[in-house]
C-alpha cells in the first residue's frame, strides 16, 4: 500500500507569483503519523510549500492535513486527487472546526487528533472501505515513545530547529483562540523519557517545542526541565507571561538550555482581556514592565505576539501596542488581525451580530485577502484595521527598528549566539511580512 502525506501551501502572492515559504518548519504532525504506519506501507510526503505535488504518480490514499488559512488550497489538491480516483482523507484544526465544510471536499476527514484512529484508517483503506468520518479518542501523544519519520523531511530545505511536543491542548478559555476549541480545553503531556529519546534520536541541538503553551501544567513542565539538562541542548517554545512568579521554574527553564519563547500578550487593554477571557492579569500598559523585566534577566529573548481589532482597539491603541514593543526592544513580535476562526466562541458572536465579511467563510471567498481584516470591528472600519496592522508590521520590521532592537545588552547582546538569532531570523521575517501581505488563498480563482 502506498500512502502520501501532504502539508498544502496558503495561495499566491499579490504579484500572482506562487508564494515560497522561506520560514516553513518541519510538518511535524505528519512526521508522527508516518512513524505509526508500518513500514510495509510506501509513505511519502509532499509539501506544496516548496515543491509541486506529483499528482499522477500512483498511491492508494491522500491524506492532507488542513489548517483555517490553507483550506482553499487543500480543497484543490483533493480535487485533483479526486479526478485520479485516489482517495482523500482531511485532518487537523480545519476539518475539526469545520467537519460538514470539510466532508463536501473530501471521502473521509478526521475529527480530532489522528493518533487513535490512524491505523483503523489505513485497515479501511487497504479493504477498500473507508469511512466518512473518523472520530478521535484520547489517548496521550506519541504513546509509547513513537518516533516521527524524519528521514521525509530531508532535502526539503525546512529552518534547522527540529520540532518537538511535550504538551498538547491548553485549558485557558480565550473566545477566539482555535486551539481551546479544538482540544476542547484539556491539556495532556508526554512522559518526560519519551520526549528525552526523542531529542537525543536525532542529531540537532536547537529544538522547537511546538506547545501552545509549555507551561501549562508548570509541575509537569519543571519535571521536563530536570531532564532537558543533561542534553546540553538549546530550545524555544511558546508561553505565558506568567511563568515568571515561579522563580524555581525560570531557574530550571535556563538551566535547561531555554532562550526565550513566543508569548502572547494578545492585547495591553484589561478591557479586552477580560472580554476575550485571556487570563493575563494587568490593570495597565505599564503592568508588563516587571515580567520583561524579569524575563530580560534571564537573557531569554522574546516573540511578543499582539492580536488587533478587539472590541476596543482603535488604530491610536493599535499603535500604543508597537511604542510598547519597541520601548522593550523586543527580539521579535507577530501582529496578527484578530481572526473568527470556525467553531470558536468569538465567531459564533461575531454572526449573532452580523459584523462577519466575505459570507463568513473568509478561508474560501476569492475577494479575501491575507491579513486583512474578515469582520467588522467595534471602533474602526475594516479598511482602517487592515491598513494600521500593516503599517505597524512595516515600521516594526523597518532597518532602524532592527538596529535599535539589536542593542538590547540584557538580551540581543549578551552573546554571540543571541547576536545570531536575531539576526538570521529577523531577515525571514521581515522578508515574509511583505510576501505574505494580500496574499488570495488557493492557486486557483
Amino acid at each position: 500500500m502506498r500512502v502520501s502525506f501532504i502539508k498544502p501551501n496558503i495561495g499566491v502572492q499579490s504579484d500572482g507569483g506562487r508564494y515560497i515559504d522561506t520560514g516553513r518548519m518541519e510538518p511535524l504532525q505528519l512526521g508522527v503519523l508516518a512513524g505509526m504506519t508500518p513500514s510495509s506501507v510506501d509513505v511519502r510526503l509532499y509539501d506544496d510549500r516548496c515543491e509541486d505535488i506529483p499528482y499522477n504518480v500512483p498511491t492508494d490514499l491522500a491524506a492532507i492535513t488542513v489548517e483555517t488559512f490553507t483550506a482553499r488550497r487543500a480543497y484543490e489538491i483533493a480535487k485533483e486527487y479526486t479526478k485520479r480516483n485516489v482517495p482523500v482523507i482531511l485532518g487537523g484544526f480545519h476539518p475539526t472546526l469545520h467537519p460538514t465544510e470539510s466532508l463536501e471536499h473530501a471521502d473521509s476527514i478526521v475529527v480530532g487528533d489522528a493518533e487513535s484512529v490512524w491505523g483503523e484508517v489505513l485497515e479501511d483503506v487497504a479493504a477498500r472501505q473507508l469511512k466518512r468520518c473518523y472520530q478521535s479518542r484520547e489517548v496521550l501523544p506519541q504513546a509509547g515513545g513513537l518516533l516521527p519519520r524524519r528521514d521525509l523531511f530531508n532535502g526539503k530545505e525546512y529552518l534547522p530547529i527540529t520540532l518537538v511536543q511535550f504538551g498538547r491542548g491548553c485549558r485557558n478559555q480565550c473566545d477566539y483562540c482555535a486551539v481551546g476549541t479544538y482540544s476542547k480545553r484539556q491539556y495532556v503531556s508526554r512522559p518526560v523519557g519519551d520526549v528525552v529519546q526523542e531529542i537525543k534520536s536525532q542529531s540537532r541541538k536547537f529544538i522547537f517545542f511546538v506547545d501552545d503553551n509549555i507551561v501549562a501544567d508548570k509541575e509537569a513542565a519543571k519535571e521536563l526541565f530536570r531532564g532537558l539538562i543533561p542534553l546540553k541542548i538549546k530550545w524555544v517554545s511558546q508561553g505565558t507571561v506568567d511563568m515568571v512568579e515561579d522563580s524555581e521554574l525560570m531557574d530550571l527553564m535556563k538551566r535547561s538550555g531555554c532562550l526565550g519563547h513566543v508569548i502572547g500578550f494578545e492585547t495591553l487593554d484589561p478591557a479586552n482581556l477580560k472580554a476575550s477571557g485571556k487570563p493575563n492579569k494587568i490593570d495597565s500598559i505599564s503592568g508588563y514592565d516587571e515580567p520583561v523585566k524579569i524575563l530580560k534577566s534571564y537573557g531569554m529573548q522574546t516573540w511578543a505576539a499582539f492580536t488587533l481589532g478587539y472590541d476596543c482597539d482603535t488604530p491610536a491603541s493599535l499603535n500604543a501596542m508597537l511604542d510598547f514593543a519597541l520601548r522593550h526592544k523586543f527580539a521579535f513580535a507577530a501582529y496578527n488581525v484578530l481572526m473568527p476562526y470556525p467553531g470558536t466562541p468569538f465567531y459564533e458572536r461575531l454572526k449573532a451580530e452580523n459584523r462577519l465579511l466575505y459570507d463568513g467563510a473568509w478561508w474560501l471567498h476569492p475577494d479575501y485577502r491575507f491579513n486583512h481584516a474578515s469582520f467588522i470591528p467595534a471602533m474602526m472600519t475594516p479598511e482602517e484595521l487592515t491598513e494600521t496592522s500593516f503599517a505597524i508590521r512595516k515600521q516594526w520590521s523597518s532597518p532602524w527598528s532592527l538596529f535599535t532592537r539589536f542593542l538590547d545588552v540584557r538580551t540581543n547582546l549578551r552573546s554571540l549566539g543571541s547576536a545570531a538569532i536575531f539576526w538570521s531570523y529577523n531577515q525571514v521575517f521581515r522578508a515574509e511580512t511583505f510576501k505574505k501581505q494580500d496574499m488570495k488563498f488557493g492557486y486557483s480563482g
